[in-house]
């Protein structure tokens, strides 16, 4: 895959998600992966082995990380160390995000 200088949501919506992934990979550079992650009802993910950051492209809601709960909205931007867990609840209809996993397995 080659580093595109740009990524519209508007091709991020029309990404097919690989076979077994939550996610469609946008861009990769170096250790960094660009994804779009637009749950539906439900966030189902488990922990990652690689730290990550949301930014929130639309919608509104709550993120969980391990014990604590924050509510988030349109351009918030959400940290998750490698292993930790986490998801998104009580999130509204238009919930989007993009996901950058960055760094080594096991986190930073």
């Amino acid at each position: 895959m080659t580093t595109p200088t740009r990524v519209t949501i508007a091709e991020a919506k029309a990404a097919p998600l690989p076979a077994g992934r939550l996610s469609a990979l946008m861009l990769t550079h170096g250790t960094l992966e660009l994804r779009w992650y637009e749950p539906k009802g439900s966030d189902t993910q488990v922990p990652h082995t690689r730290d990550e950051i949301y930014i929130v492209a639309s919608g509104s809601g709550y993120f969980v990380r391990e014990a604590e709960r924050v509510p988030f909205g349109p351009g918030d931007a959400l940290f998750v160390a490698a292993h930790e867990t986490h998801r998104f609840e009580d999130f509204s209809a238009d919930f989007a995000v993009w996901v950058m996993f960055y760094g080594p397995e096991g986190g930073a």
